[in-house]
């Protein structure tokens, strides 16, 4: 891990000596090498387990594909901002690209850490890089809003989940998921042994976002600039799930009966958060509802604790990633040029940008996951598990996937189809950036098909 570590800590101070004009392509080139040699963590066959590199850091099948789409999604979001961010002074740039590399240093030190406090720690860590990128570098004065709900709503429900680590780790002995056990905290009554299990989870499923605990996610997307909604889209929200999958084991006597609620609540978000994307004006808003609608599967395949359940999660978490941050990157390339997030008043997009629209109609089919990507492998573990669990859930989850597929569809049509507006007389053309940026994202879904070995490690 510290091949990968140490060239990202390094990136920093690069960033900061190199001249104005190499800014840019030094951390583009510096983080495609870091991404590159992030993958040969992929060549370790999944039946190893734990992979130590010390005491305090490892990679295992669960957390080696997340790990790599954290250093794979750097390049990409340098990619995304150099527009966005092209007028502004040389300082607040490399302002920006620090932010971006720290942000990159807490989470490959949060999926690698084998010590719970020390996830916690970084877990919350990456609240203030994302909270800075929101507030400081959002388009509307709603920023600072969003960034209140962003931090108000995980700090609720990460302090609760602090006090039950620390009656853990009272009862344990230790925090290391290298050794720890469950061990039941005898001096707990019946009640708190409930609350201990609820602020165990709480916090990662307001990450997720459960449905009911999401309003955070809309807001802070809408108002993020594109690196910010790539990385809350690809890489946050999965800290949420990898959280759950960590702590989930250590409560297994309880998750039984308490878990029903949890389950119920996600896969009615599925068909209430899918409703609400048909609905949506703002093209970022629908992307990020439609991010809500995806989780709600991803809480169900992990509650049910079945090992079809936890791979088709991680599997759907990872390409959902990919599939998300891209339609975030498109949503972007119109909004540079149409200045409107409303599809309205951005339709017809196929007539002055026809290659971008082919990117859009892979980017939308991943989205409601067309067969063979691997979107639709890892909706189709968790539907079939969860229907092996209780069949009256295929009528929320079939629902949901007729839900996904109306709305993804609206979007491309929406944005891509029918007559230009009036308003709109001159646009500038796609570039060659924009189509390797797609490319970036999409390829791995592709290779994934090839090789969906790479994230199985759950199975085995």
């Amino acid at each position: 891990m510290l091949k990968v570590l140490v060239p990202t800590l390094m990136l920093i101070p690069t960033t900061w000596m190199a001249p104005s004009k190499w800014v840019w392509p030094s951390a583009l080139v510096h983080s495609l090498l870091i991404a590159l040699i992030s993958l040969s963590w992929l060549t370790h066959p999944a039946e190893t387990g734990w992979s130590t590199l010390n005491f305090c850091m490892a990679t295992d099948p669960l957390s080696t594909p997340l790990l790599v789409l954290t250093c794979w999604l750097l390049p990409l979001m340098i990619l995304a901002s150099q527009n966005h961010t092209a007028s502004e002074p040389s300082n607040r740039q490399r302002t920006y690209l620090t932010l971006l590399t720290s942000l990159q240093i807490f989470l490959i030190l949060a999926f690698g850490a084998t010590e719970i406090i020390m996830f916690y720690v970084m877990f919350e860590a990456t609240l203030i890089p994302t909270l800075i990128l929101i507030t400081r570098w959002g388009n509307q004065a709603e920023r600072l809003n969003a960034g209140i709900y962003f931090l108000f709503y995980t700090l609720a429900g990460s302090l609760p989940l602090l006090v039950a680590l620390l009656l853990l780790q009272n009862s344990a002995g230790t925090l290391s998921l290298l050794t720890i056990q469950y061990s039941d905290p005898t001096e707990l009554s019946s009640y708190a042994h409930k609350m201990w299990w609820a602020g165990c989870l709480l916090a990662f499923l307001v990450k997720m976002p459960l449905y009911g605990v999401h309003l955070w996610l809309p807001k802070a997307h809408v108002e993020a600039p594109v690196a910010g909604s790539m990385i809350l889209a690809a890489v946050l929200l999965k800290l949420g799930g990898y959280g759950m999958m960590r702590m989930i084991v250590l409560l297994e006597p309880l998750t039984k009966e308490l878990s029903y609620p949890f389950i119920i609540f996600a896969l009615w978000g599925v068909v209430m958060t899918g409703s609400i994307c048909l609905r949506q004006t703002d093209l970022k808003s629908l992307i990020a509802y439609s991010s809500v609608s995806h989780m709600g599967l991803v809480v169900g395949g992990i509650l049910i604790q079945t090992p079809w359940g936890f791979s088709g999660a991680l599997v759907l978490m990872i390409a959902h990633g990919l599939a998300s941050s891209a339609l975030f990157c498109l949503a972007n390339t119109s909004y540079e040029r149409t200045h409107s997030r409303t599809m309205l008043l951005a339709r017809g997009m196929q007539m002055v940008l026809p290659l971008m629209t082919a990117w859009w109609f892979m980017a939308s089919l991943a989205n409601l996951a067309l067969p063979p990507l691997p979107n639709l492998m890892g909706e189709l573990m968790i539907i079939t598990s969860l229907f092996n669990w209780s069949w009256p859930t295929i009528i929320l989850t079939g629902a949901g996937t007729l839900i996904t597929a109306s709305y993804s569809l609206y979007m491309f049509l929406m944005t891509q189809r029918g007559p230009l507006p009036a308003h709109i007389i001159a646009l500038s053309p796609s570039h060659t950036r924009e189509h390797l940026l797609m490319a970036l994202h999409l390829i791995p879904l592709a290779l994934l098909v090839l090789k969906p070995e790479l994230i199985w490690g759950w199975t085995s």
